[in-house]
């Protein structure tokens, strides 16, 4: 009988202990108790994303859309810190095959490119009506590995991915950028990239024509996205422009150095209201400046970045590295009127040549004809309209830099694009600033083997040499 308590002891012991470390882990789970003890941190909140869920102003709910079993571990964990983190914020857990109506209700408004699959994520707000879905592309950041010359997992961006949805998600209004389309101009396939980098910094995109009426532009929401078109506005466009610039619209352009702006007498004039006045030819680096260009490649540009309001944080923190593969120069920038002014954002090297399309292009070394440097690449206007509102105006001489991923893998383009968008839509900075962590565990070096090295060696010694301490004397003794 007295075995029989000693079992029935024991078995409610062991529940007992079963049930508080259940409940110790739920209770880590609910409200982010549970330390992170990985290498880089994957689940530890920044403050950027501390501050972001204090200001939060609508509930969001996440779906995560995992079966059972396939969970991403990390991911989950962070989903559990973030839902402790703010009361706004809940998560629930569920398998798209035993769910479909969720994938239909998210479906409608999800491009083809944004496909709803099991292992993502879908952030929504009522509230707002928006929703944004993650999957496992977001979640990790590329670099280009220059002896391997491939791509490769540089880091983790569960938190800044997920800090920026639920910021997207959240806000009450945002900026719409409006791409012109119906002259030639870069359509959605050509950029796809930059739409993706928009739509994550929390802007609209959309593809538009004005040609009869068919979209409003609102000045105080848009921005005008004129991307290297190759036929002339109309006039009733040009009007409408006109108008939405007139009062307080603000307009990106680029220019490259193949379009035919001699042939686009309207696009001309829009590019001249704010100084814009592009060159003929394309910019070559001079091999006297090797610093000036990529590789061997001298029109590959590697242009100096001026301090102005949309560069001046760019510079200080030290990322100012764009690639320009093949631009267009543009007039030395004057102010024209009192209403306005004009700064050079990015130039060339001090030496660097302009050649002409219409030359000997068999070489391009200098000729002595070419017009000599530095030249301005990039150029940021604003005006005083007679509304007294401020239009704002961007070129850039190469549209490479917003269409290419290789260089957004490579360079500091996806800032620039970011900070250039805000200073159009008159937004104050809103870049998360949430450094992805480390994908791989760094390799152990030389320097890393020390400590381990000395503790093999001298804690063996160190017994060695207590030992002797104690059994010398004994056996002196004897």
């Amino acid at each position: 009988m007295k075995r029989w308590k000693q079992i029935l002891a024991l078995c409610l012991l062991a529940a007992m202990l079963t049930g508080v470390c259940l409940l110790a882990d739920g209770l880590e789970m609910r409200y982010g108790l549970r330390r992170d003890h990985s290498f880089n941190q994957v689940t530890t909140q920044s403050e950027t994303t501390l501050e972001v869920l204090s200001e939060l102003k609508h509930p969001v709910h996440i779906y995560a859309a995992y079966a059972r079993g396939s969970e991403d571990g990390p991911l989950m964990e962070l989903l559990a810190r973030y839902a402790s983190a703010s009361a706004l914020v809940t998560y629930e857990q569920v398998d798209l095959s035993l769910n479909p109506g969720l994938l239909t209700r998210f479906r409608t408004a999800t491009s083809s490119d944004n496909v709803i699959t099991n292992d993502s994520l879908i952030v929504t707000c009522e509230e707002t009506g928006r929703f944004r879905v993650l999957d496992a592309t977001d979640f990790y950041t590329l670099g280009y590995n220059l002896e391997e010359g491939v791509y490769e997992i540089a880091g983790l961006s569960y938190e800044g991915a997920l800090t920026g949805a639920i910021r997207y998600v959240s806000l009450d209004e945002i900026p719409r950028v409006v791409m012109l389309q119906g002259h030639g101009e870069l359509d959605a396939d050509g950029t796809g990239v930059l739409a993706d980098l928009l739509s994550s910094n929390n802007f609209e995109v959309v593809y538009a024509s004005l040609a009869g009426g068919e979209t409003a532009l609102d000045p105080e929401n848009d921005v005008l996205f004129i991307l290297s078109p190759v036929r002339d506005l109309m006039e009733t466009e040009l009007e409408q422009i006109r108008t939405f610039a007139g009062e307080g619209g603000s307009l990106f352009f680029t220019c490259d150095y193949t379009d035919p702006v001699e042939n686009m007498p309207g696009f001309a004039s829009l590019m001249r209201a704010y100084g814009f006045v592009p060159r003929d030819g394309i910019v070559i680096a001079s091999e006297a400046e090797p610093s000036s260009y990529y590789g061997d490649y001298q029109i590959y540009l590697l242009p100096i970045m001026q301090g102005t309001e949309i560069t001046a944080d760019l510079v200080a923190s030290g990322s100012s590295t764009l690639l320009l593969a093949g631009s267009r120069a543009f007039e030395t920038p004057e102010k024209t009127d009192r209403e306005m002014t004009v700064w050079t954002v990015l130039t060339s090297g001090s030496r660097a040549y302009l050649r002409s399309l219409e030359g000997d292009l068999s070489t391009l070394d200098q000729q002595p004809e070419d017009a000599m440097g530095p030249f301005p690449l990039s150029l940021q206007s604003e005006r005083i309209t007679q509304s007294g509102d401020v239009s704002r105006a961007f070129i850039l001489g190469c549209s490479t830099l917003l269409t290419s991923s290789e260089v957004y893998a490579m360079t500091d383009a996806q800032e620039f694009i970011v900070r250039a968008c805000e200073y159009l839509s008159g937004r104050e900075n809103t870049d998360l600033a949430i450094l992805a962590r480390q994908a791989v565990r760094p390799a152990l070096k030389a320097t890393s083997l020390t400590l381990g090295a000395l503790l093999i060696v001298l804690l063996p010694l160190g017994v060695l040499l207590v030992s002797m301490a104690i059994l010398i004397p004994r056996y002196r003794k004897h």
